[in-house]
């Protein structure tokens, strides 16, 4: 018996730590959080090792990783057709949309799927949503309404929609974003439809419609699908710019509504639910609202009461696109001018706010040198961005400029590790170079486009 409990033993020490898929949004829970052990603790002289590096064309979406395979879109043009060089400039452009395939070993090219698409948005880089994998399919959505279902194993076509002449849907004046939501076997998506289809829940496997809910006229926002469980009831959130919803996922029925209107349709950070009965919404311009939420009921334990959008004129979080994070009470975001900040769940109130994570080496030295906002100029870091990832007791965070950090987060303050450069900030829609893409973390690796590359670097220990 001793013998066979040290063979046991030495068996279980020498296999591998857990490895993980990031398969869609936010990673396998949908909650951005990344699972996987062995990490290294900081980054080794010089930054993580790349891997590999592939050529990609633009876009906005992350990639998606499962089952050995990478998943990412990207914007091709046609012949003689140039981006747009402002955000806010929306001709029409011709080009097209793809979806590629490598292998998440070697970022060899396994297959790709493209399809013609004229764009007519602001920020026309490219596509926004990251793809949903599940089992031997994956779904992209790209910038005008285009929905796909394709073969995981040769990228074919199994079917497909299009918002804009399947429902009647408005585009968004910064494209359809709301990452699909896989639910069982149906497949819901933000399609913003006329005549109650705001809302549809396709079947998976053929795209018929299961069922479809909710109005909305004009822009419908961003925000992506998500299931929570309030009161024991499971309850589909979705969250467009005059409301906060709460669906039956199996009936696409009202629950129940809470009013918040929301200043440019910038609903697009992720619902985040706090101690099972509270939900946090945040927006740029309008600031944070937390919830109550029971199973068919739901009311106001706080909302902000900003004066403004400059930083001395808000209160508590303005997260134009970062997903809060919430942890032992207190929530942690990035806020409208780049600072990264601190509140307490219960009432709101600010902890505390820096500005490291948002800066890095493009950022002039004489700002750089300080966590306070830029007062002289606020407006040069406004929509500073990082996006946050919990991963064991700390955090990475990637930064706008292209740069991943190992920061530690509490009511404290901001206590970064280590940072490092591991893509260059290609796009300059904002008025200067960033890279507003959320990276998936899978295999003990970071996987992040830019738009021009895909790259890999390594972070096992």
């Amino acid at each position: 018996m001793h013998r066979w409990l040290l063979a046991l033993l030495s068996t279980t020490l020498a296999l591998p730590a857990f490895a993980d898929d990031w398969p869609q949004w936010l990673g396998p829970k949908r909650d951005g959080v990344w699972r996987e052990d062995g990490i290294v603790e900081k980054f080794p002289q010089g930054g993580p090792k790349k891997a590999w590096s592939v050529k990609v064309g633009a876009g906005y979406a992350g990639p998606a990783v499962a089952g050995g395979k990478v998943f990412v879109t990207d914007r091709t043009l046609d012949a003689g057709e140039k981006t747009p060089q402002g955000g806010f400039s929306n001709p029409e452009v011709g080009g097209g949309e793809r979806v590629l395939c490598l292998d998440a070993k070697t970022g060899t090219e396994l297959w790709k799927h493209d399809y013609p698409c004229k764009y007519k948005v602001q920020y026309a880089s490219g596509p926004r949503c990251t793809p949903t994998v599940d089992g031997d399919r994956v779904y992209t959505l790209g910038t005008m309404g285009d929905l796909r279902c394709l073969k995981v194993s040769n990228g074919s076509l199994v079917w497909k929609k299009n918002f804009v002449t399947d429902y009647a849907a408005q585009v968004p004046v910064w494209g359809f974003a709301a990452h699909p939501l896989i639910d069982g076997d149906k497949l819901v998506c933000l399609v913003g439809g006329s005549d109650e289809r705001l809302v549809i829940a396709f079947d998976k496997a053929t795209g018929k419609e299961v069922w479809t809910s909710q109005s909305f006229d004009g822009d419908f926002g961003y925000c992506p699908p998500v299931i929570y469980t309030f009161g024991g009831t499971r309850t589909l959130v979705i969250w467009h710019p005059r409301a906060v919803v709460g669906l039956d996922p199996e009936t696409g029925k009202r629950l129940w509504k809470q009013d918040f209107d929301v200043k440019a349709a910038l609903t697009a950070p992720t619902p985040r639910q706090l101690d099972g009965d509270r939900l946090l919404v945040t927006s740029f311009y309008n600031g944070s609202m937390l919830l109550k939420v029971s199973d068919k009921a739901v009311s106001v334990v706080w909302k902000g009461k900003n004066r403004g959008e400059m930083p001395d004129k808000t209160d508590n979080l303005h997260s134009i696109m970062a997903t809060a994070v919430v942890k032992d009470g207190h929530i942690y975001g990035v806020c409208s001018y780049g600072e990264l900040r601190c509140l307490k769940a219960d009432t709101g109130e600010r902890v505390w706010a820096d500005m490291r994570a948002t800066r890095g080496r493009l950022t002039p030295k004489a700002v750089a040198d300080s966590p306070e906002p830029n007062t002289k100029q606020p407006w040069s870091e406004r929509w500073g961005l990082a996006f946050l990832i919990p991963q064991g007791d700390r955090y990475f965070l990637f930064n706008e400029q292209g740069e991943l950090i190992i920061a530690k987060l509490s009511p404290k303050g901001y206590d970064e590790i280590d940072r490092a450069v591991i893509l260059k900030p290609t796009n300059r829609m904002s008025g200067h170079p960033t890279v507003w893409m959320h990276p998936a973390f899978a295999d003990k690796k970071c996987f992040a486009r830019n738009d021009e590359e895909l790259v890999c670097v390594e972070l096992a220990k």
